[in-house]
């Protein structure tokens, strides 16, 4: 129990009930004894996801001044630019050494819900970047889609009804972020961390890496396991 089991999700996008009951006892096998799983036969094309790393690369590669441009700290709803050392996910260390790219459901200023001020719903802040937020935008919501893909199999393992997430996060609070996580050798101590021990707030949490690494996870059993 030293590895994270790879499941094919590719069933889940037919109408094979049996096969998507297969895949659902596998994520409910990876739940429950891990909590973390890697996913293929997902639509995300590889291109896309080159794209969207070449894209977050020249954002990050940026002057501070330009990307401050859109300060999350500024932002009433949580979104734009964080730069690093803005977040301490472990409060027992130095603040994160990494740098971010926060947006989500985009509403229009004039939309109910943000008049209302409603926590983290208003309009995304994207850079001045040719074909960005086109992009982010586009890939916000067929990431969206995947999660609820993953969910609606979940609800065969929970033995609830098909919709019971579909229902109930209908225009979510949900994220997508970029993260760039500088070298080790510009930290400003040997505690600082990328991004610190932490659990997610959100109910499913779907995660990219390049192949820098460095992604760590704790089992079941309080040991972690690097990717």
């Amino acid at each position: 129990m030293d590895q994270l089991p790879v499941i094919d999700i590719a069933p889940l996008y037919g109408t094979d009930l049996e096969a998507w009951q297969d895949v659902a006892q596998q994520i409910d096998s990876a739940c429950r004894q891990w909590g973390f799983f890697y996913i293929k036969g997902h639509p995300i094309s590889a291109q896309r996801i080159e794209q969207v790393q070449s894209a977050a690369k020249d954002f990050f590669a940026r002057p501070a001044a330009e990307k401050l441009i859109i300060d999350i700290t500024q932002s009433t709803h949580h979104r734009g630019y964080g730069a690093i050392a803005t977040e301490q996910l472990d409060p027992s260390l130095p603040s994160d050494l990494k740098e971010t790219f926060d947006m989500g459901l985009h509403l229009e200023a004039g939309h109910p819900d943000v008049l209302a001020g409603k926590p983290l719903r208003g309009p995304n802040r994207h850079p001045d970047i040719p074909g960005w937020e086109s992009l982010m935008e586009q890939h916000y919501l067929d990431m969206q889609e995947l999660a609820q893909t993953l969910l609606r199999a979940m609800t065969l393992a929970l033995g609830i009804e098909r919709d019971f997430f579909d229902q109930r996060f209908k225009d979510p609070v949900s994220v997508l972020r970029m993260i760039h996580y500088p070298p080790r050798n510009t930290a400003t101590s040997a505690e600082q961390q990328g991004a610190g021990a932490h659990t997610d707030y959100g109910c499913i949490t779907l995660l990219y890496q390049d192949t820098a690494g460095g992604l760590q996870v704790r089992d079941v059993r309080g040991e972690w396991i690097a990717d």
